[in-house]
């Protein structure tokens, strides 16, 4: 403004060249004043190279920092990496993509999806297992970086029939069951691959829908009729 004025001035022959030349010299001036006071607040300025959530901040005015100091931790929590470690068995199974269930351990009653981000490149000598990243959705931010969780994924394998642990009798040769065929018992040799208490995981030749004996096995014998429960009592109820 004070140039310009200046300006007009010598115009009029009111002011001198060396007036305009001081005016000009003193914006510069200025001009360079503001150059340094912006290069200054640019490098005292920290901008977060990513949007997210900022923690407590560990420092406070007035103390002394360097470029190497720590002043904030951001995280993104729109989605969440879970490290986990699997068995070296099932490094092969394990494929970037592959979904998988997540729980936390501080609320199991929540559980969530996520998918396979990363594999490591090799087994870990020690303990014989292979490191895994997961990427976990978070759109209601209930999840927390440093949380604990379960994880959980289904391998492709064999199918085998299951049955009640009920059926299975034992003889001289191994584990059987008494599988019903056109109304007789045939006993059928089982390989018992797992169990539990609800059920047992057997590989036999039996498939989806066959009928084996779970009551009464004391009284069945090889070709011998079986009496279904509740079949008797349905013929009496329509006898009348």
């Amino acid at each position: 403004a004070k140039l310009v004025r200046v300006k007009s001035l010598r115009a009029s022959n009111a002011a001198t060249a060396v007036a305009v030349a001081d005016a000009e010299v003193v914006l510069a001036n200025a001009k360079l004043a503001l150059r340094d006071a912006e290069l200054a607040l640019q490098r005292r300025s920290i901008v977060a190279p990513i949007a997210g959530v900022v923690g407590i901040l560990p420092i406070s005015a007035g103390n002394y920092v360097t470029s190497q100091s720590a002043v904030a931790t951001l995280d993104d929590r729109s989605s969440i990496l879970v490290e986990f470690w699997v068995p070296e068995r099932f490094a092969a199974a394990v494929k970037v993509g592959a979904q998988l269930s997540v729980t936390p351990i501080a609320n199991p009653n929540n559980a969530y999806t996520g998918t396979v981000a990363a594999i490591d490149n090799h087994i870990d000598e020690a303990s014989r297992t292979l490191l895994v990243k997961a990427k976990i959705a978070n759109p209601a931010d209930s999840l927390r970086a440093g949380m604990s969780f379960r994880i959980a994924m289904k391998f492709p394998g064999d199918s085998y029939p299951a049955v009640s642990p009920l059926a299975i009798q034992w003889g001289s040769d191994g584990a059987y069951v008494w599988a019903i065929a056109d109304g007789k018992a045939k006993r059928v040799a089982v390989r018992i691959i797992q169990r539990n208490t609800e059920t047992v995981l057997i590989d036999a030749p039996i498939v989806s829908g066959d009928m084996v004996v779970t009551e009464g096995t004391q009284s069945v014998s090889e070709g011998g009729e079986v009496a279904i429960a509740g079949e008797e009592q349905r013929a009496a109820d329509a006898d009348g």
